[in-house]
């Protein structure tokens, strides 16, 4: 009886402690790994690239390079803050669920709740193509090369395999049949 009350009682703790590692674990893992930690370190860097560049005019450098420096640290500070801005909802709400969670008993908060999720969830996943639009509006050097690719590597290419079928000219070895037509429409 005692050993099946001590084995019992190890079952009871090892469950609970499961659980409350499990927890600690995810915890951890989804909201400061993926979650504030990347936040925090693009902010701070962010924000010594800005203080970087504003100190950039007291140096002895090209006016191209300065100008250059601007356009990266401009492109570097709204990206973090597109990142920000994408990614901290979803953290915030991911936080909340851990905290609060749903029960499957009330079917209409649960739904609303997995909803939610499905919504912050596909704005957290906007911030994985963010980058390309950003830097099209905000760096008129990245609209250069991107013209230059587009239009004159992958258009071309697309072009001559598009148009290169239609632009051939075949021989006519037919030559006899259309000359015997010819007579017999002259015969006429």
């Amino acid at each position: 009886m005692s050993s099946s009350l001590v084995s019992d009682g190890i079952l009871k703790f090892a469950t609970q402690y499961s659980i409350y590692t499990g927890c600690i674990t995810f915890s951890f893992g989804v909201i400061v790994l993926s979650g504030f930690l990347p936040i925090v370190i693009a902010s701070s860097f962010s924000m010594l690239a800005y203080h970087n560049v504003r100190h950039i005019v007291r140096r002895q450098l090209p006016i191209v390079r300065r100008k250059l420096d601007k356009q990266i640290t401009a492109m570097v500070l709204m990206r973090v803050i597109a990142y920000v801005c994408l990614v901290s909802p979803y953290n915030t709400y991911r936080i909340y669920a851990v905290n609060f969670p749903a029960s499957r008993s009330v079917p209409m908060a649960y739904a609303v709740g997995r909803l939610l999720q499905a919504i912050l969830l596909s704005i957290n996943n906007i911030n994985f193509v963010i980058s390309f639009y950003i830097f099209i509006i905000f760096s008129s050097r990245f609209r250069r090369q991107v013209k230059l690719v587009l239009v004159k590597k992958c258009w071309q290419r697309w072009k001559y395999w598009c148009c290169s079928i239609n632009n051939r000219i075949e021989p006519d070895n037919n030559i006899e049949g259309r000359n015997s037509q010819m007579e017999s429409d002259e015969n006429l």
